[in-house]
């Protein structure tokens, strides 16, 4: 992943797109991209919004990074768990598009795994939408297969 903020194929500023949104999502994608899940969390508002692409009654379940997140560090602690639970495959997490317009951004990419747990790989395609004001990020809602996921998990 430590090339993550590096590979997007188009980057499109759209009119209204502001510098601040840009350089937080870049500063986020570095962060993760290196490990720094701390310093990825600290991007985080003190009240931010939060949304997994997973069924309601299902958040909290077997699957451990699936859980509602409210705090700087229930967001370090997703993507340590991401990590814990997960081996990236060549290439890795591969970003192909960032569109910026005003305090919103839209990342599209794909994810490319294998659980440590079962040993399957997976690949699952993203959208995350990051809404970014006074240079923290307000809003976190990532749309990903989330089948890809579960028959990974559960087989």
């Amino acid at each position: 992943m430590n090339e993550i903020a590096r590979t997007a194929t188009t980057v499109v500023d759209r009119p209204g797109a502001t510098a601040a949104t840009r350089d937080v999502v870049d500063a986020f994608l570095f962060r993760l991209g290196i490990g720094d899940f701390e310093g990825a969390s600290r991007l985080f508002a003190g009240d931010f919004e939060w949304h997994l692409s997973w069924p309601a009654d299902q958040l909290g379940g077997p699957v451990p990074w699936i859980r509602e997140r409210r705090t700087a560090g229930d967001v370090a602690s997703h993507f340590a768990t991401i990590a814990q639970h997960n081996t990236s495959l060549h290439p890795g997490t591969s970003v192909d598009t960032i569109v910026v317009d005003g305090i919103d951004a839209v990342i599209l990419g794909t994810i490319r795994n294998t659980l440590r747990r079962s040993g399957r790989a997976y690949e699952a395609r993203f959208a995350l939408h990051l809404t970014v004001e006074h240079g923290l990020i307000q809003r976190y809602s990532i749309h990903e297969d989330s089948l890809a996921v579960a028959l990974a998990w559960f087989g």
